[in-house]
């Protein structure tokens, strides 16, 4: 199997500034949020609201800008803007791609954002738009790296979550073991905003204090990811009849036999690589940014796949490949095609 480059992991220092910056009510003038923790992100954008805005002065101080109305002269006019009656501004830009700003545009809102006066706060934040940093576009990149908080959210930690979402059991007169909240996050896909609304289900549904296994069985629909990694667990252990019945409830959520396909050899690419980790000695660590996998995914991930031998993983790579092939290019049916692959990745398992 092929070496791995190292990686390292991204930086985290920006969160924690701006969690320092929070507690003790000292603003920045220009942040960039982004990241798929969006119930984290909003949190803190609800913070800085309270801080830097009141109910009675808002309404003069505080605007909102979306990608769909967007320009450089609305933004001009709400950095410019000083305040009315309260000390501070906020003005946030909600999903908007500043590299498709045309050349005029970009050089404008530079110069903008490389002079903010201190009065005022820039949040620039992604959810629906990708953010990244465009090399082709130096002097903006420039500005920003010298003047924003680039900030992200990425989804937390099991050591994190665990106390977090006892919190919002016990917030609803529930009590709930610790590891009940382990078996919640890896059957969602672990982020705070998916678990507070799955929270509230449950809440609902059950009517003791204390949470058992089947409340959360009974209302949460496990994720997509969480059912791929049974299915390959149970392939692995040469279990073909479970991973059929998985497979069955992967199709009645109404997911494409070709998107099972991609998460079963994204899952089996990711064991692969944990698999080259082990044999050269390395960290679990260093499959977290390969995969933008949180630490208890990736400790997961390694330890399964120090039960799987490269050979298996080298068959089963080729099998989802020629699975791919005959779904684009034969008439078999596509479930068919799985069923199938299943049974021999199973038999693979068998043979070591």
């Amino acid at each position: 199997m092929k070496r791995l480059a190292k990686k390292e992991m991204p930086d985290n220092d920006s969160f924690q500034k701006l969690k320092k910056a929070v507690r003790e009510k000292n603003i920045g003038k220009l942040y960039i949020f982004h990241g798929e923790e969006t119930f984290l992100k909003n949190h803190y954008l609800e913070q800085i609201r309270r801080q830097r805005t009141d109910e009675i002065t808002e309404s003069f101080n505080y605007r909102k800008l979306t990608g769909e109305t967007f320009t450089v002269e609305d933004l001009t006019e709400g950095i410019e803007a000083v305040p009315m009656m309260a000390e501070y501004t906020l003005t946030i830009v909600d999903d908007v791609d500043i590299w498709k700003l045309n050349e005029g545009d970009r050089t404008r809102l530079g110069e903008l954002l490389s002079d903010i006066p201190d009065y005022c706060t820039v949040i620039f934040t992604y959810e629906t738009v990708e953010w990244k940093l465009d090399g082709r576009y130096k002097k903006l990149c420039d500005v920003l790296r010298q003047n924003a908080e680039i900030v992200e959210f990425p989804k937390q930690e099991a050591r994190d979550l665990i106390p977090w979402i006892g919190r919002h059991f016990a917030a609803a007169g529930k009590r709930i073991a610790p590891n009940l909240c382990s078996y919640l996050i890896e059957i969602t896909d672990g982020t705070m905003t998916t678990l507070a609304g799955e929270i509230g289900k449950i809440c609902a549904f059950s009517g003791a204090e204390e949470i058992v296994k089947s409340d959360i069985d009974a209302v949460v629909e496990p994720a997509l990811d969480a059912i791929i990694y049974e299915i390959s667990e149970q392939l692995s252990a040469g279990e073909p009849g479970k991973a059929l019945i998985k497979l069955e409830q992967v199709l009645k959520m109404q997911e494409e036999p070709i998107s099972i396909l991609g998460s079963i050899g994204a899952h089996f690419r990711r064991l692969s690589t944990a698999r080259v980790l082990q044999d050269e000695g390395r960290p679990y660590t260093e499959l977290m940014p390969l995969y933008r996998m949180s630490d208890w995914v990736a400790r997961k991930t390694m330890q399964s796949a120090s039960r799987l031998s490269p050979k298996f993983l080298e068959k089963t790579a080729g099998l989802i490949m020629e699975t791919d092939r005959k779904m684009k290019t034969s008439t078999d049916d596509p479930k068919r095609l799985l069923e199938v692959l299943l049974l021999e990745i199973s038999q693979e398992a068998r043979n070591g």
